[in-house]
Order: C-alpha cells, then structure tokens, then sequence
C-alpha cells in the first residue's frame, strides 16, 4: 500500500484535485464554512477558499507520508511548481475536521 493509499478518500481526492486547474469539483470537496489556513493566513468559507486558490501557483504533489493522528490526518509531501523554492519538501497538509463527503479545516505548513 502507498502512503496515498492510507489516507481516507476524501483526502486522496483532495490530492487528485489539487494539482488540476480549478473545478467544482475541488470545491465540493470543501463544507460551506471550511477553514484553510495556508502561509499563516486563514480563508473562512468557500468564496475565500476559492480567492486563495486563484492566488496560488498550480503545482504538483509527491506523497511521501501520511500519519493518523488523534488530531487527524496529516499529509507530508514534496511540491513542485513555478514558484521561489520549488521543489518543497516537506510540506504537511494537516486535515482536523473532516468526514466522508467533506473538508471543514485544512493547515498547510511545514
């Protein structure tokens, strides 16, 4: 099993979505009043979700871990795009709130 594989679906589908342009699709994913926190700063509900992922470069995603924590699930990964830096590794996508069909909180940072 990969570490992508151990991650529960809706997180793999984050993966296979984020690294796409946009779509309802990635969206969706989301809960109306989602929380991502990403570079310190937070984006409450899914038109700021939306904004911030406009914002952001399209990258790519290089799974190498995934740990079940009494916190959630916490995604490691390497990420390469047009941007200063690239590629990152290291990065952890640390997913608190979530269910089957949705996100509520995302962290992202090292």
């Amino acid at each position: 099993m990969t570490a992508t594989q151990a991650a529960p679906a809706v997180i793999r589908r984050y993966f296979e979505l984020a690294g796409q342009p946009d779509s309802e699709d990635y969206f969706a994913l989301f809960a109306e009043d989602a929380v991502v926190e990403d570079e310190s700063t937070e984006y409450r509900g899914i038109e700021a979700i939306r904004q911030w992922r406009r914002a952001v470069p399209l990258v790519s995603y290089e799974i190498t871990d995934v740990e079940a924590t009494p916190a959630g699930t916490v995604v490691t990964a390497t990420i390469t795009g047009d941007f200063p830096g690239s590629p990152f590794a290291g990065l952890r996508y640390r997913f608190s709130d979530y269910d089957d069909s949705a996100i509520r909180l995302l962290r992202i940072a090292p």
